[in-house]
């Protein structure tokens, strides 16, 4: 191996002065920037990486910093300069360019082979603490602007043991096939203490086969409070009480189902949101999620996403995420997260891969 290059800690960065060095850092890593004059300007990542990689020497005011005294500098100057760092390292150790960005994107990252000038960026980068809170505005905000930017976004979330996992992130506008409107308007349901059912048969299977809803228990349809609420008010089917036969309300079905649901008017948003493009909506629960979402026939086709639904503003912890996103992926589907806004829902896909 060959000797390591000298370098000059400088506050926030470390200098390599050598012109001939600085040159083949630069042009075989594009670490660092160049400086007037010749030689290279590292930021404390880049140097705490080269450092560890033996391909650099630190030295300030004199003496050789050994990697634990650069460490501690390093962390002491650079607010989560570990986190930022574990990830730095996991990707230039999978062979890409990795150049600092401006927060809250951490990183730009271009594909094995290019680099600054050479290629666009493939990926804007942030790295997260598996302890910081997952702040639903904030990566609704990060998605937006590496949208603008035309690039993916990725975030980099660091466990306690210091493993990292990526997660791809964007906005998607889910739409189905199947109809928004149930057909005949002359149901009745029965409605009960957290579902309705539907006892006349042939409308029972008219809302079955024109919108997918509810399930066939014999010849009657049990419908859900949300598939209710729905259908009631959007005028398709009338309810009444099972046990008095009166007249039941939107605002009186609603109440009930707050009572054994406090999310409940959430749910509906989504609910209705989806429905309104073309989407088959069922339960989640077999899945820890709110809906599993079908794009068709929910008897012809899988579901392909899990949707869980959270109001705008949400704040969690991403342990609870990380979860979420390796249950969808391990029964094939694609998770959702459902930002329920004043005048709109919209849809934040996470996918795990692998960079």
């Amino acid at each position: 191996m060959s000797p390591a290059m000298p370098g000059v800690l400088q506050d926030e960065t470390v200098l390599v002065a050598d012109p001939a060095e600085g040159s083949t850092l630069h042009n075989k890593g594009y670490f660092g920037e160049p400086r007037s004059g010749g030689g290279v300007a590292l930021s404390l990542l880049e140097a705490v990486y080269l450092v560890e990689t033996q391909r650099l020497a630190v030295t300030a005011d004199g003496t050789t910093l050994p990697l634990r005294d650069l460490l501690r500098r390093a962390n002491a100057r650079v607010p989560a300069f570990e986190v930022r760092y574990l990830v730095y390292r996991d990707l230039r150790q999978r062979g890409y360019i990795v150049k600092e960005s401006t927060p809250p994107i951490d990183f730009r990252v271009y594909p094995r082979g290019g680099g600054p000038k050479a290629t666009p960026s493939r990926y804007a980068v942030s790295a997260i603490s598996e302890r910081w809170v997952f702040d639903l505005d904030a990566l609704e905000a990060h998605v937006r602007r590496a949208a603008s930017a035309r690039k993916n976004l990725l975030l980099a979330v660091v466990d306690e043991e210091s493993d990292v996992t990526y997660y791809a992130v964007r906005h998607v506008n889910p739409i189905g096939r199947a109809g928004r409107e149930p057909g005949s308007r002359d149901a009745v349901a029965y409605l009960i203490e957290d579902r309705a059912m539907v006892l006349d048969e042939e409308p029972a299977h008219g809302l079955r086969a024109n919108g997918f809803f509810g399930k066939l228990v014999g010849r009657r349809l049990q419908l859900s409070l949300l598939e209710t609420a729905h259908l009631l008010r959007g005028g398709w089917i009338g309810v009444r009480r099972s046990d008095t036969n009166r007249k039941v309300t939107f605002a009186a079905v609603r109440a009930q189902a707050r009572r054994l649901q406090p999310d409940f008017d959430l749910c509906l948003r989504v609910y209705d949101d989806l429905r309104g493009r073309g989407i088959v909506v069922k339960t989640g629960f077999k899945y820890g999620s709110h809906f599993r979402a079908y794009e068709g026939d929910p008897d012809r086709v899988h579901a392909r996403y899990l949707v869980h639904a959270l109001p705008g503003g949400h704040r969690g912890a991403w342990p609870e995420v990380s979860r979420a996103v390796r249950l969808a992926h391990g029964v094939k589907k694609d998770l959702l997260l459902a930002a329920v806004g004043k005048d709109d829902v919209r849809y934040l896909s996470l996918e795990r891969m692998r960079p």
